[in-house]
């Protein structure tokens, strides 16, 4: 059974970095497209970034340049270092792994931005 636990969100002030993990277990990440998303309240489950093998990745226009999505193969782990913080970034952050045709969620972690 797949399962994909994320951890690292929480409140932090405008300007301020948080570290999102999504460990996955029941599924290897090597081979798989990896994404983050989040969604704030009262809108749409949105891609924020996405890993597609070793190197290619993707990013919403508003996050290039301040987030950043990696993997560790070895800790079979999921990344996203969010710098430079907004409060427009508050939403849950959840993690996605699709592999082999289907597509797995993490719970989700709140991410507060606020001062």
């Amino acid at each position: 059974q797949v399962h994909l636990v994320e951890s690292g969100g929480g409140l932090v002030q405008p300007g301020g970095s948080l570290r999102l993990s999504c460990a996955a277990s029941g599924i290897f990440l090597s081979g798989s497209i990896m994404g983050w998303y989040r969604q704030a309240p009262g809108k749409q489950r949105e891609l924020v970034a996405s890993l597609t093998g070793v190197i290619y990745t993707t990013y919403a226009d508003s996050v290039k340049g301040r987030f950043t999505i990696s993997r560790d193969i070895a800790k079979n782990t999921l990344y996203l270092q969010m710098n430079s913080l907004k409060p427009e970034d508050t939403a849950v952050y959840y993690c996605s792994v699709k592999k082999g045709g289907d597509s797995y969620w993490g719970q989700g972690t709140q991410v507060t931005v606020s001062s």
